[in-house]
């Protein structure tokens, strides 16, 4: 019966697998308990520094300008300043918090040089630097188009701070990223309005120098001089004949002049008012400044370590150490079956629980 045994246990199938296991059931047993010893002592913390993690979540805004938000009187280009963007926003987010100008601010504010432990002189420094930056702190967008900031760190209160402080960084960035562009607008602007301003003035001069010479009011003083004129005539005053002439010439020598200069000037004080309302909003936007997100969750120093996860570990090596150790001894069993390897079998494999 031994033998039928033994035979039955060559011509291996699924039906004998368990009969199988069980007859080597110490030996999986000892090989699962090495592993589990051996797998929580390498993930203790002499092997593997354990990691503390912190979140900030955002949501970006859907106006950048300040003067668009809050200033323009134009219904269709006003925008809600408690709007929350949408997936255009987040990307433009998500460009701003990978960029170089943050990475470099969080690595000297932090010292993250030292702090990771990267010899300075090395001759690839920058490239071990941002690699373990890379690797500690993410940004990805939510299910729900908001921006989670995720950052690991040995020491929790560190965590939070390099999560809270990229959170701050993205306001300062971006608003620096477009105070260079608005002030180069607004000096734009600027030089156009005070110009205009400026054209104005000389405008009223030459007016005022006009109305000095008795001209007031053109098309008035045109058409009551020419009706007195009649009347002069009439009465045959030669006296306020002569009179009323010196004052026809003088009309009609700078008349002319007056309707151009008097037409021009009131076209250009209507461009200068809508001139002076873009010089308001681009001054507004080089100067004052919007937060660019709604802060849902700021970062706070971590109780618990979130890497590694000690239980993943040790179960998942169990499990392979097992799964390789019944692929192994399935293997050394055929083989000697096979009589391809040449071992005394029972001193190798526990005796069989069946054999009589």
């Amino acid at each position: 019966m031994s033998g039928n045994n033994q035979n039955g246990m060559k011509d291996f199938d699924s039906t004998s697998l368990g009969v199988f296991l069980y007859s080597w059931r110490k030996h999986l047993f000892i090989i699962g308990a090495i592993a589990c010893a051996l797998s929580i002592l390498f993930s203790s913390p002499l092997f593997i520094t354990p990691l503390f993690k912190s979140t900030v979540i955002l949501f970006p805004v859907s106006s950048n300008s300040v003067s668009k938000a809050l200033l323009t009187d134009q219904p269709s280009a006003k925008s809600d300043i408690l709007e929350f963007g949408e997936d255009e926003q987040t990307e433009q987010m998500l460009q701003i918090l990978n960029s170089g100008l943050i990475r470099e601010k969080i690595v000297q504010k932090f010292n993250l040089m030292d702090h990771y432990g990267i010899n300075p002189r090395s001759k690839f420094k920058y490239t071990y630097l941002y690699k373990e930056y890379e690797s500690n702190i993410t940004f990805r967008r939510t299910e729900f188009m908001a921006v989670k900031i995720t950052v690991l760190d040995r020491d929790p209160q560190v965590a939070a701070d390099i999560a809270n402080s990229i959170s701050e960084l993205l306001d300062s960035t971006k608003n620096a990223m477009q105070r260079e562009r608005a002030y180069k607008g607004f000096k734009i602007v600027e030089k156009e309005f005070f110009s205009l301003q400026n054209e104005i003035s000389n405008m009223e001069d030459s007016l005022r120098k006009i109305r000095e010479l008795g001209v007031f009011d053109y098309e008035t003083q045109s058409e009551m001089m020419n009706q007195q004129l009649a009347i002069e005539i009439a009465k045959g005053n030669q006296r306020g004949i002569d009179a009323l002439n010196k004052k026809l010439e003088v009309l009609a020598k700078y008349g002319g002049a007056y309707v151009s200069i008097r037409d021009q000037l009131e076209h250009e004080k209507k461009q200068l008012s809508y001139l002076k309302a873009r010089y308001e909003e681009a001054k507004v936007d080089a100067t004052e400044n919007l937060p660019q997100k709604f802060v849902v969750e700021s970062a706070y120093k971590a109780e618990k370590k979130s890497y590694p996860i000690r239980w993943v570990i040790v179960l998942v090596s169990v499990i392979s150490s097992l799964l390789i150790s019944i692929l192994i001894i399935i293997s050394i069993d055929k083989l000697i079956s096979k009589g391809l390897l040449k071992k005394n079998y029972l001193s190798f494999k526990k005796q069989d629980t069946y054999s009589e």
